[in-house]
Parts: structure tokens; C-alpha cells; sequence
């Protein structure tokens, strides 16, 4: 995949909101708020996405998977060992079995290629597009969340949808002209939904209120 600017940015705004996340945890020494269903999806996107990790020749490329993979890593560490008593499994009760089944489906039905690598790679867009939900969901049942929080959410949110400008970018300036209906199609569903989180955010967050569902 080339380098642009667009993509530049999406991806160190995706760097930020692991910093973000990892700050709020460290900073407060708590999980609370945070999805640990959410994060071993994020996981296990990580791991199907960046299977070709030993063949990958860019530099950037492969500091930015290594970060992503050991960072979260640690994210689950601290949630599962260092900071467990902290995260509420009450509320984390999103049903991932369902988000695993449809990358799944998608993944098997319209790979671009029946490989291993390939189905992995699908598997891995399909699931990112709809990881977030967990973590969407446990802010519907607390109702609020932390500033710190919300900014995570918002810069995770940021990055996927700077893919966007990205793809269209790449269209008219490659010569290929080809189309990742995958990672297209993905990036717009991941997108549509954050978008209510996205209003929230700004007309709250952004004006120095706290996050707060409408009622």
C-alpha cells in the first residue's frame, strides 16, 4: 500500500488512541470504561491482518505492525492481570460470538483470493469494521464515560475514517485504478458506526462537557 497523506495521518491517529488508551489506564490505574471484548478483537484483527509480519520489507510498514501488535498486547495484559479488578464484566456483555461469525462469512464468501493469507486479511478487515461495537454498546448501558475515554474512541474513529480520503486518493493517482471493495466497503460501515458517537463527541466533549448519552 503507497504512503499519503491521508493515510499518514490515519495511521498515527490509530497510534494515538492506543497512547490515549494506554495513558488513561496507567494514569488512573483502571480499566473501567473500557471494552476488554473490544481489545481481544482488536487482538485477534491484529494477529489475522499481520500474518506476512516476517516478509514485510517497509520500515514503516512493519514498525507500525510491531507497535499495534505489542501494544496491544499489553492493553489486555493490564486489563486481564494488573488492573482486572477494575474492569466490570457486567457491563461488557456484548455477544462477540456474532461479530466473529459475520467477518467470518464475509471472509469466507468474498476473499480476493482463496488463500490462507488472503482469507486471514479479509477476516481481519471484516472484524475491525465492527470491533468497536462492544465498546459502543458498554457506553449505551453506562449511559457516559470519561473525557480521556472518549478521546480514545474519537481518535480510533478518526483513523478509519481518514482511510477514506485515503482510498479515494489512491484511485486517482495509481495507475491501477482499482477499487479494495473489501476495505472500502468495511471503512464505510466503521464509519457509519461511529457516527452517532461522533455527534456526541463533538457537541459535548469538544465544548468541555462530559460524554453523556441523551436521554
Amino acid at each position: 500500500m503507497s504512503l499519503n497523506l491521508f493515510r499518514v495521518i490515519g495511521d498515527f491517529s490509530h497510534l494515538a488512541s492506543i497512547f490515549i488508551l494506554l495513558h488513561k489506564i496507567q494514569q488512573l490505574k483502571s480499566c473501567a470504561g473500557i471494552s476488554f471484548k473490544s481489545q481481544v478483537l482488536y487482538m485477534l484483527v491484529y494477529i489475522t491482518r499481520y500474518l506476512d509480519l516476517p516478509w514485510t520489507t517497509s520500515p514503516y510498514n512493519f514498525i507500525f505492525k510491531v507497535l499495534f501488535i505489542c501494544s496491544e498486547l499489553y492493553i489486555i495484559y493490564l486489563m486481564a492481570r494488573a488492573y482486572k479488578p477494575t474492569n466490570d464484566p457486567n457491563l461488557d456483555t456484548f455477544h462477540v460470538e456474532f461479530l466473529l461469525g459475520f467477518a467470518a462469512l464475509l471472509a469466507l464468501l468474498f476473499p480476493y483470493k482463496y488463500t490462507f493469507l488472503e482469507v486471514c486479511w479479509a477476516f481481519s478487515i471484516w472484524l475491525e469494521s465492527v470491533a468497536i461495537l462492544p465498546q459502543l454498546f458498554m457506553l449505551q448501558r453506562t449511559g457516559e464515560a470519561e473525557a480521556i475515554t472518549a478521546h480514545y474512541i474519537a481518535a480510533l474513529g478518526m483513523y478509519r475514517a481518514l482511510y477514506i480520503p485515503n482510498w479515494i486518493y489512491r484511485y486517482f493517482n495509481e495507475s491501477a485504478h482499482k477499487v479494495d471493495t473489501i476495505a472500502v466497503t468495511a471503512g464505510i460501515l466503521q464509519t457509519i458506526l461511529y457516527s452517532d458517537f461522533f455527534w456526541i463527541y463533538y457537541t459535548k466533549v469538544m465544548r468541555g462537557e462530559k460524554f453523556k448519552l441523551p436521554v
